[in-house]
Order: structure tokens, then C-alpha cells, then sequence
């Protein structure tokens, strides 16, 4: 396992439109979806919904760096645009491949459009794919990362695909997930959710902007509790499951193969 020191990775350039998209609207749960709309304000939308976004794509850097496997692959399911994708291909070196899964051609068309300003494209696969596929592929992985995409699949099938992350992945390896939680207090938990639309008012959105957008994710996505998450990923195989950052109702957690 190579633990080099590497020289800190620059992020993708990006051009993304300004965040608008419920403004005015009469947004239901199901208006919610990652099509062309979505895709073109993504960008802005996670640096100013997701607490501490950079440094979280950071840390998921760092934590890539010391647990890839020369000659291994590196996945990155739900990858959206691509912006951890292409922040890792452009840092490790040494690995065969990176791939990148998601089920929005949109997204994949933003990542595409990301990737001719790299010098890694033959080294880069971005794939349109439900990640429930069976046929979906994992192979030889050193390293997985899901930022904030395990939230949006359904809870009867989570346990599944992590499953078969896992029996995907080389011994030894890193699998790398970002997501919302809830916790066992409810009066906690609604501290935390309120200190998080705090958050997003800090940033420029509007108290309809919160509200309409909390109703299109209302049946879409869906946190677990911490104790659910790491109980999950022992279920899934990994035999370590720890968690590396929290940030109110944000966590993030490494998951290493035995």
C-alpha cells in the first residue's frame, strides 16, 4: 500500500449557473430530479447547501491517497458532475482507472464537459448506470467514494449494494461515504436541522428557497441514524467503519476491507 505524501490536487474547473430553481415554483417531492435543470446549477447548489463542502472533498482526497492500491480502480458512485471523480484522477497516480457511475446523463454530460480540460481522460470512464444494477460493475477497487448519493437510494436496497461494493474491493481498501444522518434525540435533531437552514440562509437562500426545496426532497432522500449507518457497513462486510467528519446532521464515513 503506497502512504507517499502527495501535492494537494486541484478541483476541476467549473462553470455552474446560480441556484433558482424553486424560486416562484410550486415544487412537489416528485419535481425533484437530477435532469438538465439541476445539472446546470448543481455545482453551486452543493457548495452552498453542503457544510464545509471543499474541505470535505479534501479530506475524501486525503483519505484516498493513503489507502489506494497501485494498479487498483477507483469508483465514484453517484458522481454528478464530477468533481471529486476528476479531483482524484488528477492526484493519485498509479491507478489503472477511474469510473465514475451515475444514473443522469445530464450529470455525466457536465463531467464530460469537465474532463476535456484534464490531461487524465484515458484514465477516466464515466458510465450512465443505475448503481441497483446488478450488471454494474466493481472490480479490483482500492478505493469507492458515494458523496451524498447512498442518502438517495432506497433503504431496502442500501444494505445490498453495499454488499456488493464490498466483495468489489481489493483487501485492504477504502470505501468512502458522505451523507446526512439523523439522531436518536428529536430535540437535537431539530436543533441541527435548523442550524443547517441557518446555514443555507447564510448563503444566500431564501426562507421559501428552504422550505420548497425540504418538501421536493421529502420523499427522496432519506438519512440514517449514525449507529444505523456503521451497524450497515459491519453488515456489509467492512470490518472497520469509522467516522471522520460531522458537522451537525452531516457525517462522513471510511469503511475499510479487511
Amino acid at each position: 500500500m503506497s502512504r507517499k505524501s502527495q501535492p494537494r490536487g486541484k478541483e476541476p474547473m467549473t462553470r455552474s449557473g446560480k441556484d433558482r430553481l424553486v424560486t416562484g415554483t410550486a415544487t412537489r417531492a416528485s419535481d425533484f430530479v437530477f435532469d438538465e435543470k439541476v445539472a446546470g446549477v448543481f455545482d453551486d447548489m452543493v457548495s452552498r447547501s453542503v457544510p464545509f463542502y471543499r474541505e470535505v472533498q479534501h479530506m475524501v482526497l486525503e483519505l484516498a491517497r493513503e489507502f489506494r492500491l497501485p494498479g487498483s480502480r477507483v469508483y465514484d458512485l453517484g458522481c454528478s458532475t464530477g468533481t471529486t471523480l476528476l479531483s482524484l484522477a488528477a492526484s493519485l497516480d498509479g491507478i489503472e482507472a477511474f469510473v465514475g457511475y451515475d444514473n443522469s446523463q445530464p450529470m455525466l454530460d457536465k463531467a464530460a464537459a469537465k474532463l476535456k480540460a484534464l490531461s487524465v481522460k484515458q484514465r477516466v470512464e464515466l458510465r450512465l448506470a443505475d448503481l441497483m444494477d446488478p450488471a454494474l460493475a466493481i472490480k479490483r477497487a482500492s478505493v469507492v467514494t458515494m458523496c451524498w448519493t447512498l442518502q438517495f437510494i432506497r433503504p431496502m436496497e442500501r444494505l445490498e449494494l453495499l454488499r456488493r461494493v464490498c466483495q468489489g474491493m481489493l483487501p485492504g481498501g477504502a470505501f468512502i461515504v458522505i451523507d446526512k444522518v439523523l439522531n436518536d434525540d428529536p430535540t437535537t435533531n431539530n436543533v441541527f436541522i435548523k442550524l443547517y437552514y441557518d446555514f443555507k440562509r447564510r448563503n444566500g437562500y431564501s426562507d421559501e428557497e428552504i422550505v420548497r426545496k425540504r418538501e421536493a426532497l421529502e420523499n427522496v432522500l432519506i438519512p440514517y441514524r449514525m449507529d444505523e449507518n456503521l451497524k450497515m457497513f459491519r453488515q456489509a462486510g467492512f470490518a472497520t467503519a469509522e467516522t471522520f467528519f460531522r458537522w451537525y446532521n452531516f457525517a462522513g464515513f471510511v469503511c475499510l476491507k479487511a
